[in-house]
């Protein structure tokens, strides 16, 4: 592929959020607002720009049985230097991030351009490849942090867009509004509103045992309603076998 095609197919096809649902834990915890999914999705890039570079110039040298752990720790040099960068000059940024700055050591779609593509290729090739899955990283927290605060709280980047009386929605800035929010970029799946009704069925169960647990009492599940949990269990499970089994199918030939 030249180096148009990487970039398409890191920043748009292959797009580590819309497309393999991966780093899905920065997306839960900081997509609260447009601006910590930008900082985020720039700090990922820096990482994966810098961590692609070095794999592809050393990867005729290190050894295949120690190849991984030898990703691991290129990848955790650069978050470092992330993660002091941020603590010195962007301090309150650092705050709000927390633990999701270290924890790009693990990302899985860092190491897997790393093991997938820059061990595999050219400095250029690879530096562009890092530089697209970043920012396709990148557009993903910002666009879903951008939903989850207009929705959750009225402003964008932390300029009010409703006026003062707007309401806030705390399934929205709560966790699983990121899972209701992204669900709405693939509705062919499951339409937004069967998450909402879901989560919010939740909301208001979990509520109402809280409500009275303050009263003194329980409000146990019935036999029905732990039949109902098994049921959806293993419907979720079935659904996800089904939208991708063509995919997971290991063919079987005569031997």
């Amino acid at each position: 592929m030249d180096k148009q095609e990487i970039f398409t197919e890191g920043f748009w096809h292959n797009n580590t959020i819309f497309a393999q649902l991966l780093g899905m834990c920065p997306l839960l915890g900081v997509t609260t607002s447009a601006e910590n999914g930008f900082w985020m999705g720039a700090a990922t890039t820096f990482v994966l720009m810098g961590s692609n570079l070095v794999v592809s110039v050393v990867r005729g040298v290190i050894p295949k049985n120690v190849r991984i752990p030898a990703y691991i720790t290129i990848i955790a040099a650069f978050v470092t230097v992330v993660d002091m960068a941020m603590d010195a000059w962007m301090h309150g940024m650092y705050l709000v991030l927390g633990l999701f700055i270290p924890l790009i050591v693990v990302n899985c779609s860092v190491l897997g351009r790393a093991e997938a593509f820059a061990s595999k290729n050219t400095v250029s090739d690879s530096v562009v490849d890092g530089l697209s899955v970043g920012l396709g990283f990148t557009l993903a927290l910002l666009v879903l942090g951008g939903v989850r605060e207009v929705i959750g709280q009225g402003p964008l980047f932390g300029r009010p867009l409703f006026g003062a009386h707007y309401p806030d929605f705390l399934m929205f800035i709560l966790p699983p509004g990121a899972f209701i929010a992204l669900v709405q970029f693939n509705p062919r799946i499951v339409p937004a509103w069967i998450a909402v009704v879901i989560i919010g069925r939740e909301f208001l169960v979990s509520g109402l045992r809280s409500i009275a647990a303050s009263e003194g009492f329980t409000i146990e599940a019935s036999e029905l309603g732990k039949f109902k949990m098994v049921v959806q269990i293993v419907s979720v499970v079935a659904a996800i076998l089904a939208i991708r089994w063509d995919e997971w199918i290991i063919p079987v030939g005569p031997y």
